[in-house]
């Protein structure tokens, strides 16, 4: 998988990456009930739109990407924007193998933890129970399940119930932007936020 990530950002097909900020996201960070400013984990972070948005508002994030290309747009990014953001080359299937101290109190994924292949899914979720936080929040964007050829594959609700078990969804709500371009416009992309216990 690592192959076809480093050949999409190499040729600049990142659909992804759109350079915003989802509304989900910012209100977590500035909503009525915004979470106090801690330490977050981007998990995918591309090219680190989202990491640097929580650095300027006072975040101490890690970011970690597979995709070397990716982490160097990120560390170009934050530069630019005055900001220091821990970013590591790595596989989230492997994040307390990255030498990652436990203690995040926001974790936060669009769209990496569903395009995993299903037997590498429970590393992932291993890894950030682990470096979470008693009360943490988890912010995860996924596809609804369904078979698109080499895109995402998608996550349900049951399956993050599953491999998330020492977690608590609190909620699950439909992106709020516009839909993905083209046969990914029926994938039907959706928010969960879940809880530590």
């Amino acid at each position: 998988m690592n192959t076809a990530w480093k050949v999409m950002y190499r040729l600049g097909f990142v659909p992804w990456d759109r350079g915003v900020i989802p509304p989900e996201l910012t209100a977590l960070v500035e909503g009525p009930d915004a979470l106090a400013t801690g330490r977050a984990l981007d998990v995918g972070c591309g090219t680190g739109t989202q990491a640097v948005y929580l650095a300027q508002r006072g975040w101490r994030v890690t970011g970690v990407d597979a995709v070397e290309r990716a982490i160097q747009a990120a560390r170009d990014k934050a530069a630019a924007a005055g900001v220091t953001v821990d970013l590591r080359l790595g596989d989230v299937t492997d994040l307390t193998g990255l030498g990652l101290q436990p203690g995040y109190t926001l974790l936060y994924d669009i769209g990496c933890f569903h395009g995993l292949p299903a037997q590498h899914r429970d590393a992932c979720a291993r890894g950030l129970t682990t470096l979470a936080a008693a009360g943490a929040t988890l912010l995860l964007m996924g596809f609804q399940p369904g078979r698109r050829g080499p895109a995402p594959s998608g996550v349900s609700r049951a399956e993050l119930e599953s491999r998330f078990s020492g977690w608590q969804i609190v909620s699950e709500q439909p992106d709020s932007g516009p839909p993905p371009p083209g046969p990914l416009r029926n994938a039907k992309p959706t928010w969960y936020r879940l809880v530590k216990r």
